[in-house]
């Protein structure tokens, strides 16, 4: 699990130095992603929430998350339609890759530049400028692949 107490306060001091807001709400939101060790979703997110927020509506959840997306906090799981906290949260133009677990569920965020400079290029090459990219690996971890032998 991500360092909840150094992630939070990256993500503060980010904030400011962009000059947006991190209200209580987006705040809370992305401590529940963070302490998640699955992708969440939103509903899923909704549903924590309202242990301590019991008025809470799904726009809010939807609204945090698409501040967290656009701000590169939290990494969308396409094929989950789920969420997870970025493990570099300000890294210039960080484009990530997902180890995902089909047996738990859990996913893993890894960085392997050469992939990334690859896929540059070859967009480039085609003309296509790429702006972010998340690439989703599916499989099993180790500790299921341990579990079923």
């Amino acid at each position: 699990m991500l360092n909840f107490l150094k992630l939070i306060s990256n993500v503060q001091t980010l904030c400011k130095k962009r000059g947006v807001r991190l209200t209580v709400q987006r705040e809370r939101v992305y401590g529940i992603i963070i302490q998640s060790k699955r992708a969440i979703s939103a509903y899923d997110l909704l549903d924590i929430l309202r242990e301590t927020e019991p008025k809470a509506k799904p726009p809010t959840v939807y609204r945090a998350l698409e501040f967290l997306l656009s701000q590169g906090f939290v990494h969308k799981v396409e094929s989950t339609n789920s969420f997870i906290a970025c493990c570099l949260p300000g890294h210039a133009r960080h484009c990530s890759q997902l180890l995902f677990c089909d047996s738990c569920g859990t996913v893993e965020e890894c960085h392997a530049d050469s992939l990334s400079v690859a896929l540059q290029t070859r967009a480039r090459q085609e003309g296509f400028s790429v702006s972010h990219h998340v690439i989703e690996t599916h499989g099993t971890c180790q500790y299921c692949q341990v579990m079923t032998h």
